[in-house]
């Protein structure tokens, strides 16, 4: 069974720095990506980046480029999202998900597709 674990979502102040993490368990391939999505209310679903497993391959939304960093740490089954110079526009419920397969920019645009799900995070943005 495929677990991911978020954590580390809270108050941040415009401006600010914010790191999420995401702890998995259960992938049985080494053929797979994991990325955040994220949710407010009222509004759709988006991407935000992803990476591959193998490669370390990234991709990001327009919209954090240049401002958000994610990364992995194998050995400790752990993939992080670094939020910086953060804005009101970030505030969201963060969710960790994951999917077999290669990773490309469809995925992000597509996140709806995400075979697992974390329970999200929330991350609220104060001015």
């Amino acid at each position: 069974e495929v677990q991911l674990v978020e954590s580390g979502g809270g108050l941040v102040q415009t401006g600010g720095s914010l790191r999420l993490s995401c702890a998995w368990s259960g992938l049985a391939f080494e053929d797979y990506h994991i990325g955040w999505i994220r949710q407010v209310p009222g509004k759709e679903r988006e991407g935000v980046a992803s990476i591959h497993s193998q490669k370390g391959d990234t991709v990001y939304a327009d919209s954090v480029k240049g401002r958000f960093i994610i990364s992995r740490d194998s050995t400790a089954n752990t993939v992080y999202l670094q939020m910086n110079d953060v804005k009101p526009e970030d505030a969201a419920v963060y969710y960790c998900v994951a999917e077999y397969g290669p990773l490309s920019r469809w995925n992000l645009e597509n996140p709806a597709e995400y075979d697992y799900w974390g329970q999200g995070t929330r991350v609220t943005v104060s001015s």
